[in-house]
């Protein structure tokens, strides 16, 4: 239990930023654009596409070219997958929302985002580990000065002047995107309690990112290691994902609006963002 407890610990530790694309509306018929009689031009401004609602069968051909492009996703999970969505879904919005709330009625912003600059400066043997792993090494020695120039100049890393002073691009890769660049496939999707979409592979990788971490205390690493115990380290974590969701309060709500059925477009576009991630 112990053991799985450590594993569970650095999912706190990864950010997972999502975006859609918006669908684009059909274009008009050809013949209807070569007539150029006043009549027929304010007819197509007042019949506009993209105010055409979509039928039953164009919501079904929609439905389904959106399950032909995902066709390969391996989902053998979906019942238990769909029902953890909307248990997170709860405890996100009537747990962690009114709580990040209440933090950031407290907190200045600036303290916030000092907090969010310092634990990721703290983060960067996972960022180095695995630009060396891949072979970036321009990337790993972007990042090292990052940590070096933040670490001093930057405070202990609560302010950031390598991004706003010197602008050294930051890296981010872990060992779920390295696994991916050695052509290690996802598997299939899982999505754990509390932290949400996640994969095979990437459940592995975060396994190997807990070691790399210096917030994260494993038995026969203290030495490396910051917090003296796991009670430290889950201090840390709850601190760390309490801070950042205070900062990006309002976006999970933002993007559930596009979503028909929340868990297969959360998953989708959790195992998009990521094989784009591997790709870059």
């Amino acid at each position: 239990m112990k053991t799985l407890t450590y594993t569970l610990i650095p999912f706190l530790f990864i950010f997972q930023a999502c975006g859609t694309q918006e669908a684009q509306p059909p274009k008009p018929d050809k013949t209807l654009q070569t007539n150029t009689s006043n009549n027929t031009e304010t007819n197509l401004e007042s019949n506009d596409l993209s105010n055409t609602p979509l039928t039953s069968t164009d919501a079904n051909g929609f439905d389904d070219e959106f399950q032909e492009e995902h066709a390969d996703l391996v989902d053998p999970l979906s019942g238990y997958n769909r029902a953890m969505t909307t248990v997170n879904d709860k405890m996100y919005i009537y747990g962690l929302n009114p709580l990040s709330k209440t933090y950031a009625a407290i907190l200045p912003e600036p303290i916030r985002i000092g907090i969010s600059n310092a634990i990721k400066n703290l983060q960067y043997p996972i960022r180095l580990s695995n630009n060396l792993l891949q072979g970036k090494f321009k990337n790993a020695a972007d990042e090292t000065e990052r940590f070096l120039t933040n670490s001093t100049v930057g405070l202990l890393g609560f302010m950031d002047p390598a991004t706003n002073l010197v602008h050294v691009p930051v890296h981010k890769e872990d060992f779920g995107q390295t696994l991916g660049f050695y052509g290690v496939g996802a598997g299939f999707h899982v999505v754990l309690p509390f932290f949400g979409p996640s994969n095979v592979r990437d459940i592995a990788g975060l396994t190997l990112d807990a070691y790399a971490s210096p917030l994260v205390n494993i038995k026969g690493f203290e030495s490396y290691k910051i917090p003296d115990n796991f009670g430290q380290s889950a201090a840390i974590a709850t601190l760390y994902y309490v801070n950042k969701n205070s900062l990006e309060l309002g976006q999970y709500e933002s993007l559930k609006e596009d979503a028909i059925e929340l868990y297969p477009f959360l998953r989708d576009i959790y195992e998009e963002k990521r094989q784009v991630e591997i790709d870059e």
